[in-house]
């Protein structure tokens, strides 16, 4: 899809910017629906018109790459966003990326460009909690915040960023902690650094490999496999872990208790599957915490995976990750352990 007319201007920071629908493109009946509205119904071009400041900071150019809500993502549109994304990181015309996103998948997105992407260049996502019709609207003042980021020097090699409410978050570590708040994203080991009056700010730096330093790139990922995911509760019933492997995943995300505890009454089924080929991952549904390899279970003689940190939804990409790179079982714990 064609860019639209945002032509750059030399004598600033030139952003490349990817529209992909979601909440800070979304419109209410009333300026007092904050959880009633309609996602994905503002073009890029209207984004822009309502931040004019922008201009002030950047030369934006604008590109409607998808138009939905973010729960519709699926590994086809992330994958085109994700070589859309590359193929501008690479440009000589471009110097940072900003996407505008859903906040329900935005971490996913954000993980697996942080992952895949081989570029230095900042490379920011944002979106908002409130659509914009709503009072106190977040998305313009979040887009602007992105646009600063993406254009600053400093943020240069960080791997890919997520800004919201005046918070710099890495891809690694952010995750949406609440369903309406505008502080929603939060991230366990604090954010790298904030935004204010037009100026970032870094505190601190990621510790794990990323973009440049990844052994995944985008170039060479054709398709994702399946990986599945299945939340822990009491009494779990086994049916859903054998369904997913019936629809073909190669491997599952158990989403345990605690430190990724697996109930003596699933083993029998994890067993068996782990004996047909399907890897399994234990990941904690806690949200925060290490899963601990031979921790709860001996990892080591049922060829299990433990997932160190990762949440259940970025524990599935970098298991789809591992696949797609033909990673066995040690492999890919190696990955986890890695990134």
């Amino acid at each position: 899809m064609p860019p639209t007319s945002h032509a750059f201007r030399h004598s600033l920071p030139r952003i490349a910017l990817l529209a992909t629908g979601g909440t800070i493109a979304g419109a209410g009946a009333t300026a007092a629906d904050t959880g009633r509205y309609t996602s994905a119904v503002t073009g890029v071009d209207a984004l822009l018109a309502a931040v004019p400041q922008i201009a002030e900071v950047a030369a934006v150019q604008g590109e409607q790459v998808l138009q939905i809500g973010s729960e519709s993502f699926h590994n086809e549109r992330l994958l085109l966003l994700a070589r859309r994304v590359a193929a501008l990181a690479a440009s000589d015309e471009v110097d940072g990326i900003v996407v505008t996103h859903g906040t329900d998948t935005l971490e996913e997105t954000a993980y697996f460009l942080h992952l895949t992407i081989p570029s230095a260049k900042p490379i920011v996502l944002t979106g908002a909690m409130r659509p914009a019709t709503a009072l106190s609207a977040d998305g313009p003042l979040n887009l602007l915040d992105a646009v600063v980021v993406a254009g600053s020097p400093e943020a240069a090699g960080k791997g890919v960023l997520v800004v919201m409410d005046q918070q710099v978050h890495s891809a690694r570590d952010v995750a949406k902690t609440h369903a309406s708040r505008t502080d929603a994203f939060r991230s366990e080991y604090g954010p790298l650094g904030t935004v204010a009056d037009g100026r970032v700010r870094f505190y601190r730096l990621p510790a794990r490999p990323h973009t440049t330093a990844s052994l995944f790139d985008i170039g060479r990922i054709a398709a994702l496999p399946e990986v599945g995911v299945v939340y822990a509760h009491g009494h779990t019933i086994p049916a859903p872990y054998e369904a997913l492997a019936a629809a073909g995943a190669r491997a599952i995300v158990h989403l345990g208790f605690g430190g990724g505890t697996v109930p003596d009454y699933l083993e029998a089924t994890l067993h068996g599957l782990r004996a047909r080929g399907v890897l399994l991952v234990r990941a904690s549904r806690t949200g925060g915490g290490a899963v601990v390899r031979n921790g709860a279970v001996d990892d080591d003689g049922l060829g299990w995976v433990a997932a160190d940190d990762q949440n259940g939804a970025k524990a599935r990409l970098l298991a789809a990750l591992a696949l797609a790179e033909g990673l066995d079982a040690a492999g890919m714990q190696q990955v986890f352990s890695t990134y």
